[in-house]
């Protein structure tokens, strides 16, 4: 996957560790309610942000982009809940843990900038 779009290519790849997780948790603790959770967050990220991209507005753009970082928070959540019952170790705990909270930066900063453009064409058309 060749690509510029560095948010998209973040999301994908942690999907993929995701999903290599969620294989693990299945085959070493046989573990099926946890790992189907945070499947399901980390890999709508990626997801999410795929959608956005094709988005039909602004708006519309900025709403995937947010629903991707409410996943970001859920998968962060059963990151903590895994490790802290012992699924992961800190090592694999704060390399996902980072991944997502990498991502989460990119996401806000985009949504914020997002923002404020529409803001400024706004009043740009307002004034005209």
């Amino acid at each position: 996957m060749i690509n510029d779009n560095v948010v998209e290519q973040k999301s994908f790849n942690f999907a993929i560790r995701i999903v290599n997780l969620y294989r693990h948790l299945l085959s070493e603790f046989k573990e099926y309610t946890i790992s189907k959770q945070i499947l399901r967050s980390g890999t709508s990220i990626g997801a999410n942000v795929a959608e956005a991209i094709q988005a039909q507005s602004r708006p519309d753009f900025v709403s995937k982009l947010n629903i991707a970082l409410k996943e970001s928070t859920e998968t962060k959540y059963w990151l903590k809940l895994m490790k802290a019952t012992g699924y992961l170790t800190d090592k694999e705990y704060y390399s996902l843990f980072d991944d997502c909270t990498e991502i989460e930066k990119i996401l806000t900063t985009i949504i914020k900038t997002t923002k404020k453009n529409s803001t400024k064409d706004l009043k740009r058309k307002i004034t005209d």
